[in-house]
């Protein structure tokens, strides 16, 4: 049987709004991943240490707050101090064009705005994983 990918669903800061993340978190969930959601307000070292305990294929970050261009680098940094350079960070909310090529620039991957099509989060997941931790 093939191994299911796993991803941590996480916010990230102050941000209390979590409607998208749960609405991607099952999306993910009801395409057969084993999906952890991290909850409200928690830290980048916090996230990182949950994809270490869970052993994630996938970070999904949903921030809202303004502070992506904080708190992507700072995830980015931590995954790559763990040895967890093959783990995708990706994420979504309310980030401008130029931000998302910066991001993309220091290995963050796509990067989701509202009205992204689920279906778009899922197969692009499914497809990361598959080409790079397969």
């Amino acid at each position: 049987m093939e191994r299911r990918i796993r991803v941590l669903v996480a916010k990230v800061g102050l941000d209390g709004h979590d409607r998208g993340a749960k609405v991607v978190a099952a999306a993910l969930r009801d395409a057969g991943m084993e999906v952890i959601y991290s909850g409200l307000r928690k830290t980048p070292e916090v996230i990182v240490e949950a994809a270490v305990q869970e052993d994630v294929d996938a970070i999904g970050v949903s921030i809202l707050s303004g502070a992506h261009m904080t708190i992507f680098p700072r995830v980015m940094a931590l995954l790559k101090e763990k040895g967890l350079g093959d783990v995708l960070l990706f994420g979504g909310g309310i980030i401008p064009d130029k931000d998302i090529d910066e991001l993309g620039k220091i290995g963050v991957g796509r990067l989701f705005t509202p009205g992204a099509s689920t279906q778009t989060i899922v197969s692009y997941v499914r497809e990361w994983v598959g080409a790079h931790r397969g």
